[in-house]
């Protein structure tokens, strides 16, 4: 009879455990401003996630490396009229806001500014805006710069763009960038 009667209290105990609310509550979801958004914000996988004109892309070597890793991209330094563009589209979860990071190096000969590298974020509901000129003047070493977009109620579209412009005969100036993240708060 004494057996019965435990049994009967640890069944009781379990029940009692079982509805309590603490043990009742479903695991919490994924946080969701949180994660992995691009799949390819360091260049190593080419131009992929992006969308590049030609010869944008590339990989460093010793006299030029990467600011991580091998692989970044590069605009101008050819000393012809001419632009690049290097952008990319994210979506950007309801309630949440994005914050993109980036690094840029600037190597060049020109002494007057005409080469330049325009950097935006354009996103949904919000009118496109240019976040940074940069010119010949960055500096050669690798330089941290980023943007944000907000919190909205909706889902929204983010786009990143990068557009390299140089001009022929004022010196040749090389822009590069590499480790664009992508992190939503």
């Amino acid at each position: 009879m004494k057996t019965v009667a435990t049994t009967a209290a640890a069944l009781l105990l379990l029940v009692a455990g079982a509805a309590s609310p603490a043990s009742s509550a479903p695991p919490a979801p994924d946080a969701p401003c949180a994660g992995k958004i691009h799949p390819n914000p360091s260049f190593e996988r080419g131009a992929t996630g992006w969308t590049a004109g030609p010869r944008v892309v590339v990989l460093g070597d010793e006299t030029r490396p990467a600011h991580t890793g091998r692989a970044y991209a590069t605009f101008a330094g050819l000393d012809v009229t001419r632009t690049d563009l290097l952008r990319t589209t994210v979506t950007v979860p309801a309630d949440c806001s994005l914050t993109v990071r980036f690094w840029v190096r600037t190597t060049t000969t020109e002494t007057t500014r005409g080469d330049y590298l325009n950097v935006g974020l354009a996103v949904t509901g919000i009118p496109p805006k240019t976040r940074f000129s940069l010119a010949f003047d960055g500096g050669a070493q690798w330089r941290q710069y980023s943007m944000s977009s907000g919190t909205a109620a909706a889902e929204r579209t983010a786009t990143v763009s990068f557009l390299g412009s140089e001009m022929a005969g004022n010196g040749v100036t090389a822009f590069d960038v590499d480790d664009v993240t992508f992190d939503l708060s």
